[in-house]
């Protein structure tokens, strides 16, 4: 008779595989944390509270779309890139130059869940180079990235928050590029 293995001592069954999907599943858990932690900091925004709860579902279906079955489909592309429309036009005028990641706790939190969304994205790049990837997946934590974004300056928007333009030193102004 064989002994059960105590679950108390496995945080994740797949820790020890060498292969970059465990690394993409655990930064998209990491993503699904940061985006619930972000809903949980805008309760006075009831839309944008259960937009982040999907949001967060969908963290966790793309994280096992890869290992299991491919549970992101051209529905939920095209959901999310109906929902960075909706937030692009909100926005549009404080987006048109670099800006710091700053603002309010729940536009910060939602800039850290961007960065875990581009995290993401890395990861899954190193998967691809091991196997196929479904195009859509890429499509979609690329656009997740871009959502998470307007809707950190959407949200400073709505607190009142003004957004810092960003310089940089190191790309300088190229020539007939209008600022």
């Amino acid at each position: 008779m064989t002994k059960k293995r105590d679950m108390r001592f496995l945080c994740y069954p797949y820790m020890r595989e060498e292969g970059s999907v465990v690394d993409f599943e655990i930064r998209t858990d990491s993503l699904a944390v940061r985006i619930g932690q972000a809903a949980g900091l805008v309760d006075s925004y009831p839309r944008e509270k259960a937009l982040l709860l999907q949001l967060t579902e969908y963290a966790y279906h793309l994280n096992g779309s890869v290992r299991g079955e491919q549970a992101i489909g051209q529905e939920a592309l095209q959901w999310l890139s109906d929902v960075y429309d909706q937030y692009e036009v909100e926005v549009r005028e404080d987006i048109q130059q670099f800006l710091l990641p700053q603002g309010s706790h729940a536009a910060s939190a939602l800039h850290i869940a961007r960065s875990e969304a581009k995290k993401s994205v890395r990861a899954l790049h190193f998967v691809r180079l091991e196997r196929d990837v479904p195009k859509i997946l890429m499509d979609y934590i690329h656009l997740l990235a871009n959502v998470l974004f307007l809707l950190a300056v959407y949200i400073n928007k709505q607190e009142g928050v003004n957004e810092i333009p960003f310089k940089s030193q190191s790309y300088p102004k190229k020539r007939g590029r209008k600022e």
